[in-house]
């Protein structure tokens, strides 16, 4: 069997690692290098956690997750995971820890609340007015995102995975099992299509459903006053009435990076990734409610990218014609969820598991 894979972003080279270790020769198509630094996959790191809350159904994957990335490391020879803890902090009268309470409980993951007085003291870079409830939970860390992706494109190389970087894909036929790539014709038994922002273009009947959404971030530098805090802290998640920011700490020789989960959904894939104004305005003030002594930060970059969301933020993974697939993520969870949706579809590819039940799995219904 040979099977044909266009994106070379987590999901596209996570399925070619989880098929090449199932015996099917792939090849591996990218518009770019590989990686390809415009993909949202490359970046300094990501958050991995156990707890989802209203999004139910992914906590239970989780545990999976976890353990598809320890089959990874095992592979790739080292880990690009470190667990740091993770602290959830309302601004509104929302009860997160009672709504993340019971299914923490359910996979064993520790959690406790936090008082003003705890976080004064372990996060005084976080300003406190505003704050009415805050808790933190373990099972969570960063994954070291562009460290994945490069390390799983040598493997691939290594283990004499067919890659063609800067080959654009053109288009795709899901029945006859082929792709158009910089004008050549490559057939295969399946194609894939995990394409993120690009889905659209090669997939139209996406439209309105899997959405490009320009995205950005602050990666920035503390103040010394916080640095020793900033070197010790957990992943943040501060919920606002007008925002919904994250928040990665400075480790293992990373940048302090804040983004907002708010989506703009606006943009194609192919557009500028040169941050507006209009781009960065949402975040900075986020970043200004929510970041003490915000003007004494030093901005080292900021950075656009783009994912393709869905009204219900899951995954969509589902046969299309014939002969093809589409895999695309529900927004930012594409990256700590990659290796274990690619697993499981590279199991319905060669028919140890049943092709109809993936569409609810990867989708946490069922």
């Amino acid at each position: 069997m040979k099977v044909a894979i266009v994106g070379a972003g987590i999901a596209g080279l996570s399925l070619a690692w989880a098929l090449y270790k199932r015996g099917v020769a792939v090849s591996l198509f990218d518009q770019g290098p590989i990686p390809n630094p415009v993909s949202s996959s490359v970046d300094d790191h990501r958050i991995t956690r156990h707890t989802y809350g209203s999004l139910t159904g992914y906590g239970e994957l989780m545990p999976h997750a976890f353990a598809a990335y320890d089959r990874l490391w095992a592979d790739l020879g080292v880990t690009h995971y470190l667990p740091t803890g993770m602290a959830y902090i309302a601004r509104t009268d929302v009860d997160w820890h009672g709504a993340a309470a019971e299914e923490l409980d359910r996979l064993k993951i520790s959690h406790r609340a936090l008082s003003l007085g705890e976080i004064a003291e372990r996060l005084p870079m976080i300003r406190q007015d505003g704050i009415v409830s805050a808790f933190e939970a373990g099972g969570a860390g960063m994954l070291f995102a562009g460290r994945i992706v490069a390390d799983l494109a040598r493997w691939l190389e290594e283990h004499l995975v067919e890659l063609h970087p800067h080959s654009r894909v053109e288009a795709v036929d899901p029945d006859a099992g082929y792709l158009i790539a910089n004008g050549m014709r490559h057939d295969a038994d399946v194609v894939v299509i995990a394409a993120g922002a690009w889905l659209q273009e090669l997939h139209p009947a996406a439209a309105g459903r899997m959405v490009p959404s320009r995205q950005t971030l602050l990666y920035l530098k503390p103040p010394a006053a916080f640095a020793n805090a900033w070197a010790n802290a957990p992943v943040i998640v501060d919920q606002g009435s007008g925002h919904g920011a994250y928040i990665l700490p400075p480790r293992n020789g990373t940048r302090l990076k804040i983004g907002d989960h708010t989506f703009t959904r606006v943009g194609t894939g192919g557009d500028d990734r040169i941050a507006t104004a209009a781009d960065i305005a949402p975040v900075r003030t986020a970043a200004e409610g929510i970041l003490a002594q915000f003007g004494d930060y030093e901005t080292l970059e900021t950075k656009v990218c783009y994912y393709t969301v869905t009204d219900d933020e899951r995954f969509v993974v589902e046969p299309i014609g014939g002969a093809g697939w589409v895999l695309s993520a529900c927004s930012g969870h594409g990256f700590k969820l990659g290796p274990v949706i690619a697993s499981g579809l590279a199991d319905a590819i060669v028919g140890a598991r049943p092709v109809a039940e993936i569409p609810a799995w990867a989708a946490a219904r069922g």
